[in-house]
């Protein structure tokens, strides 16, 4: 795909490919040519956060959300559009993983030398994760056998901590307050209150883990909230990895899976949003009391933007999986 991208740039735009450092927030000259600042984020959170930042000045910036189809990162194939998209933006923030790397060769070629870019897993450095396997999880035995020929994989899956939703959220503030000093208060001030709304719900999601019967959450389906359980404390178990592409579970996966739902007397199964749920059926069945609840947790990997337009936000998604995470581990 690589290739084909970088082809098509080529042809598309005919400009030589030029070099773009990266340091998190990248530093350039940002002046656009229209009145409007042309901001492009590649998923949901990302187009959340910088919505809340630009606040009342959301008028004076024209904002696009990339993947608003329900296409979830790790699927994601860029038409002509999106990389045009890319290429001519004044700021494009971006998560940075190995999802993202389509976006690395747009960038090579884009139009608007200009242009200032925020890597999410740059800007957060040393608190990105390496890819996780624990025991149970499908395709782990493999993973282990080939450790030391493999590079190391990264979750990409950062904006399930609120925590990193802050340090991103301050990032984007700064960036915004550079390219369009006038309004620097105004950013600031949305920075702040919108911090301290993700500050308040970190401490909801503290207290439900601190005062929680269970700890441990069993997971039939991927597992893309490593940085949400890292922050309180919690254990998991799971079918798949958060960046894995299977989705037939074996038979000693589910098995595993129900002998621990067993052994620790949970009474329910999670799932991402989205799932079909047959594997936390074919786990529960699998279990000595075969009456455990399937509960979902929203990753906001396919948000579309009719549920943007039905009012959902990323504060209302973590809320929700806030109340879910109440009901089932007590």
């Amino acid at each position: 795909m690589k290739k084909w991208i970088t082809g098509a740039l080529a042809i598309l735009l005919g400009v030589m490919s030029i070099g773009i450092p990266f340091s998190g927030v990248h530093e350039a000259e940002a002046k656009t040519t229209d009145d409007k600042l042309k901001i492009v984020t590649t998923i949901f959170p990302e187009y959340e956060w910088t919505k809340a930042v630009l606040g009342e000045c959301e008028s004076e910036a024209e904002l696009t959300m990339l993947l608003d189809n329900g296409t979830d990162l790790h699927s994601f194939q860029p038409a002509v559009k999106d990389i045009m998209e890319v290429s001519s933006c004044d700021l494009l923030i971006y998560v940075g993983g190995e999802s993202d790397a389509w976006i690395e060769d747009a960038l090579k070629s884009a139009q608007n030398k200009d242009m200032k870019t925020i890597n999410l897993m740059e800007v957060l450095g040393d608190t990105i994760k390496e890819e996780e396997t624990v025991e149970g999880m499908q395709g782990g035995e493999h993973k282990h056998d080939h450790a030391e020929e493999e590079e190391k994989e990264y979750d990409e899956h950062v904006w399930t901590s609120l925590r990193n939703a802050s340090v991103v959220c301050e990032a984007i503030a700064a960036t915004l307050e550079e390219m369009d000093p006038e309004n620097k208060d105004t950013y600031q001030a949305n920075a702040r209150n919108y911090e301290a709304k993700l500050s308040s719900l970190d401490k909801e999601y503290q207290k439900t883990a601190d005062s929680a019967k269970q700890n441990t959450l069993i997971f039939a389906d991927r597992f893309p909230f490593r940085y949400l359980v890292d922050d309180y404390g919690l254990n998991y178990y799971a079918a798949f990895s958060g960046c894995s592409a299977e989705s037939e579970a074996s038979f000693k996966t589910v098995t595993f899976l129900a002998e621990k739902v067993d052994e620790l007397g949970v009474n329910s199964v999670l799932t991402i949003e989205k799932s079909d749920d047959r594997i936390a059926q074919t786990v529960i069945e699998n279990t000595k009391t075969k009456n455990q609840s399937i509960h979902e947790l929203n990753s906001m990997q396919s948000i579309t933007s009719e549920e943007i337009k039905n009012g959902m936000t990323y504060l209302s998604v973590m809320e929700d999986n806030l109340k879910v995470l109440q009901e089932v581990l007590n």
